[in-house]
Parts: C-alpha cells; structure tokens; sequence
C-alpha cells in the first residue's frame, strides 16, 4: 500500500498521551480534512462564537513598581461550545491575562507553579517564564535551564524601559515548551508611551489578537501530535482562545496586535473583500513608517499590529480574515478561515483622530534607533545553519544538550556591549522554515536570499524574530546596546517550539564593552542568580 501524506499523517501517533509519529510536511502545504476526533456535531462552527478579549490584569503598586502575582495551573477552558476542555494556563484562562504598562514603570512578576507534577503527555512540568522582547536580566529571561518546579514560585524583575511594543509571557523550560505553550501558558503583555498612544487606535479601539490552532479528542480534549518533532498543524484555528470568532467592529480604524501563538503553524492574513492590512508596528514596536499590504506571511512568535480601516465599510457588511497558508504547514478543510467582522452602526467619538487616519505612508516613528542603525563594513559576521543533524534540530550541527554537556559555557557568538554584529541565518533544513528568535535585543533585517528572495514590506521595523523560509539565508544588523549591566548568557532558537525542544536552540553572551565575564559567577548565571522558592500558597 502507497501512502502519501495525509496517510501518513492519519497514522501518526496522534494521541492524548502524545505519541511521537512521523516526519511530516515533506515538500509543500499538505491539505486534508481534518484531524480532530470531534464528532461533526461538536465540531465547532464556523462564525458562531462571539469573540472575546483576554482578561487585563491591575498590578499593585507601591513605589512606582507594579507587582503581579500569577499563578500557572489546571484549569477548564469552554473552548469548544459546551465542552469543557482541560487547559493548563495562567490564572487558568486561555489565554492568558494581559499585564499593559507605560514605558518605565517596572513590574515584579510573580510566578507561582501550581501545576500538577506531570504534564498531559508526559515529561514534568517544571516552568520558566520567558517575556518575549524586554530586555531582561539573564535570571529574569526564562533562560532554558532556569526552571521552577512544581509547588514553587520565582520573582521576575521587569525593567520595562524600552520603547511601546506587544510583548508576550510563555513557558520556555527545556524540551517541553511545546507542550507546556500548546496546553495554555501563552499571554500578551502590553508596552504603552506616549508616541505610540498619540498614533494609534487606544482603548477598545486597541485589540489583542492572539491566534492559535489546535487538535481535539472526542470527548473535547485537546490532542498532541508533534510528528516526530516536526511540528502540530491542528485543524482548528483560535482566535483569543475561541473557534472562528465574529467580532462586531465600528466604522473607524482599529488596531490588532497579532501574535502567531501556534506552535508551528505559518499564516498569511489577508482580508476578504481585498481592503489593505496596514501596519505599523512590528516585534520591537512603531515601524518608521505604516505600509500598507494585501497580504503577508507571519511565523510562529512574531507580532505584528496591524489596523484595519472600517470607516468606508457599508453596517451590515462581513469581512472575513484568511489565510492563505505558506508551504510546509498542513492545512485542513477550515483552517483557511480565522474570523469574522461584522461592521455595526454604533456610534463612536470621531474627535479621536485615529477614527480614520491612513496609515499607509504615515510617519510613525522615522527616529527609531533600531532602524536608523547603519553598516559600517568592520562588523562581526556571525553565521548560522538551521537544520536537522542525525533525528535532531541544530543549529551549526549543535544541539541544547551540547550546551547542557558543555556546562552551559559553549556559545555560537559573544558579542560586547555597544557592539554591532551582522547575523547570518542559513536555512539549509530542506522541507521546512523556520522562525528564528534572538533574545534581548532588536535586530534590523538588512537582507534575503534564496527563497522569497525579498525582506517584506512587513519587516520593515524592528524585529526579534525572523521567518527564515525554505533554502533562505537572511542577514540582520543587531546592535547589541542594551543597559551595562545586562552581560551573560542568552538564547537564540527556533521558534517552532518542537524544534526548540528538539534540539534547536543555542546560547551567546553579551560581554562587557572591557574584559571578561565570569562564566560561573553566581550574579549572572541565569539559573543561579536569583533562585525559585516555595510557594507560599501551593497545596499538594
């Protein structure tokens, strides 16, 4: 018996108790029904749930700090109309709480782990929480290797000193940030100043946008299937945590801050009466100018914020947001569709001058120091391959266990402080792309070739993660200037998290602009400098 690659898909390992399967895509975009075990009358609908927003979190605040107090646990999400699904999450809501701070106010994060000892598929389910593009201390990163197991609590320090941008919290323990991502602990967290509140939509007008998919049993649970590390395509797209969602929008402007939270699936959005997607902010906030789009690609972890103009669309219209996939995700019957707007005649205050601005063109942040940061010709060429070696993801033919192995000292770059370096990203994995994160820093796209051959109009502002598509190579400009005093070690991964988990992921270090730094030094190693303790609330 032939089996081509939706066979191959049907037979591997899908399961509750996560088997590991085969190696799928192997060329293009596969497409096939479906792959949840719902019946056809729990499958949910397509436009039938209204959409919602995450709940926003109030700090407590005592001399200028805000202090949160989070706790990952078990929990039951509605996920699916009248099911109740099992979710392992923050506050126990998928997804998570939003934490919205002004530029220079710092938090205190406390994050409690409250999770049973073993996570739904196996493994355990120590945690480490990463804040996806602030410029954190190393102990404060969600360094791999920095976890806080079950019944304890770690304290995060959260400077908050970089310009307005969507950040996000996820769980980045080692090898089971798959998992632990897809299963619910995946957050916004919000950046505010006053630029960027005096150019773009405020308020309601301002809307977390966090897209998801997912694979579901029978009985409403959700399914794991990472095909032999490759990745989970589910058949079901989330928007904020619910199936193809309609959203009932004003004739104005609004803003959506998009997070690619799934694990490995690409999008391309694009708009299905043919207005334009324009943006205006990227990874590392505001663009130097907004760009209008009829469609872009957007890989796992990336954000881009992106408004879409109402104001000239007919009450009663629906427009519909889609996908149009890249190669190398698998696609299902629906998963071409992720929701609705439904355009209302509800009044709004049109003093606002965000109501209808275009924003294509339009002058937002042309002082960005990111973007105005310019070759000189003398940088460092850091060169790196992104493929599969021997059954695992590398980077340079190394994995995460060569860099536990080494007594977490082995490194694939060691910038200074102040310094700029040129990276070069090499996909040479075949059948696969790969969006490629950097920590602590923004970083320019200055190049790519092979592939799409282009950097797109889209990341055209400062970035933290790259898509580095099939047979690409992409050259970033990154400057390394951060605070003094954040020297030592940090990650640069794949952010399709199997691959993360599977091995690919590496570690440099940021060395003082003079001298050396003390690898063992207690004061900056990410998982000695500022350990978890118990619980003070945890019940075995």
């Amino acid at each position: 018996m032939s089996l081509n690659r939706r066979d191959l898909l049907k037979l591997g390992g899908l399961s509750v108790l996560g088997g590991a399967g085969l190696a799928v895509p192997l060329g293009g975009a596969a497409s096939t029904k479906s792959i949840s075990t719902l019946s056809s009358a729990k499958f949910p609908k397509r436009y039938a749930a209204a959409f919602v927003r995450p709940p926003v979190l109030t700090p407590t605040m005592k001399d200028g700090v805000a202090y949160y107090d989070i706790t990952a646990q078990k929990s039951t999400a509605e996920i699916i109309p009248g099911v109740q699904t099992p979710v392992y999450a923050y506050n126990g809501s998928v997804p998570g709480p939003i934490m919205s701070l002004d530029q220079g106010t710092p938090s205190v994060v406390r994050m409690r782990n409250h999770l049973p000892k073993t996570g739904p598929w196996g493994g355990n389910y120590d945690i480490s929480t990463h804040l996806h593009g602030s410029e954190s201390l190393p102990q404060y990163d969600g360094y791999a290797a920095d976890t806080t197991a079950v019944g304890y609590m770690k304290d995060y320090h959260y400077p908050n000193s970089q310009t307005a941008r969507t950040l996000w919290y996820h769980d980045h323990g080692q090898h089971w940030t798959a998992q632990n991502a897809y299963s619910g602990l995946a957050a916004q967290y919000h950046l505010h100043d006053e630029l960027e509140r005096a150019e773009l939509p405020q308020g309601e007008f301002d809307v977390p946008l966090t897209i998801s998919d997912a694979i579901f049993s029978s009985t409403g649970s959700l399914l794991y299937q990472d095909n032999s590390h490759s990745g989970l395509w589910g058949d079901v797209i989330l928007a904020n945590g619910r199936p193809w969602p309609v959203m009932k929008v004003k004739q104005r402007t609004y803003r959506f801050r998009i997070l690619d939270a799934s694990i490995a699936r690409s999008y391309r959005w694009k708009l299905s009466n043919g207005m334009p997607l324009n943006v205006v902010a990227t990874d590392g906030g505001l663009m130097p100018k907004g760009v209008a789009v009829s469609s872009f690609r957007h890989g796992g972890a990336e954000r881009y914020e992106v408004v879409i103009d109402f104001s000239t669309v007919a009450v009663g219209t629906r427009v519909e947001l889609l996908n149009l996939s890249n190669p190398n995700n698998v696609d299902y019957d629906y998963t071409s569709k992720v929701m609705a707007f439904d355009v209302v005649a509800d009044p709004f205050d049109k003093s606002d001058p965000t109501w209808n601005r275009d924003y294509n063109g339009y002058s937002l942040n042309p002082g960005n120091d990111v973007m105005n940061v310019q070759r000189t010709g003398l940088e460092k060429v850091v060169r790196l391959r992104v493929e599969r070696t021997n059954g695992n993801w590398s980077i340079n033919g190394k994995t995460w266990m060569d860099v536990a192995n080494s007594g977490f000292t082995q490194t694939v770059a060691a910038p200074r402080l102040g310094e700029t370096q040129i990276w070069e990203i090499s996909n040479a994995s075949g059948g696969w792309f790969h969006p490629v994160h950097i920590h602590l820093i923004d970083f320019k796209i200055i190049g790519r070739t092979g592939g799409s051959g282009r950097v797109g109009p889209q990341e055209n502002g400062p970035k933290d993660v790259v898509y580095v598509g099939e047979g690409e190579t992409v050259r970033l400009l990154c400057k390394f200037q951060t605070p003094s005093d954040r020297i030592g070690r940090y990650m640069v991964h794949c952010h399709n998290l199997p691959h993360e988990d599977h091995d690919m992921m590496q570690q440099f270090v940021v060395q003082p602009k003079v001298g050396s730094i003390d690898y063992d030094n207690d004061s900056v190693h990410p998982i000695y400098a500022a350990k978890p303790v118990p619980s003070t609330t945890y019940q075995a």
